[in-house]
């Protein structure tokens, strides 16, 4: 066996290639909140369509995050809100049915906690977000908890006459479940 054979043979037992995983759709969800004067708070669920998370060997803090999420399937406790919210006026799914999210930048927390910075795109705009974020689960199968807040007149959508009744921050929260 050449020695370049054995060499690549040992860094790569050495230092593995990280592990990709699939966020599994079934088990994870993307929850909002948003106050709104006639109702106090809206809570919603988008969900995931599909996702990645990049783990170095042995470590559950992920280097790199990508996730799309199905926007046309946006639900809240109120089926004709739902399509208001999928309106023109507000997400028009028809023409964004899709939102993403890449991270850019993760910072490990002496808590083992840590922050993930990223681009998020919502109704064709895309802007920097961040989350902190909680591991749950265990070394081989690790969970997440993620929260942040948006400012929902950033993503560009169209002011209505209903916009004083409904606050600008929305509260996010994900569970995120790979596979």
């Amino acid at each position: 066996m050449p020695i370049c054979t054995i060499l690549l043979a040992v860094v790569l037992a050495l230092n593995p290639p990280p592990a990709i995983r699939a966020i599994d759709p079934a088990k994870s969800k993307v929850q909002f909140s948003v106050t709104h004067v006639f109702v106090d708070h809206v809570i919603g669920v988008v969900p995931v369509l599909r996702g990645a998370v990049t783990l170095e060997n042995g470590s559950a803090v992920p280097t790199n995050v990508t996730a799309v999420l199905d926007a046309t399937k946006l639900a809240t406790d109120d089926r004709d809100r739902n399509g208001v919210l999928q309106s023109p006026d507000w997400f028009d799914t028809a023409k964004f049915p899709t939102w993403t999210f890449a991270s850019t930048k993760i910072t490990l927390s002496s808590d083992g906690t840590f922050t993930m910075d990223g681009s998020l795109t919502i109704h064709g705009v895309t802007q920097p977000e961040r989350l902190a974020v909680t591991i749950g689960g265990t070394p081989a199968n690790p969970t997440y908890h993620a929260a942040g807040r948006i400012d929902r007149h950033a993503f560009g959508m169209q002011v209505t006459r209903l916009d004083p009744a409904i606050g600008n921050p929305v509260d996010v929260t994900l569970d995120v479940t790979l596979k």
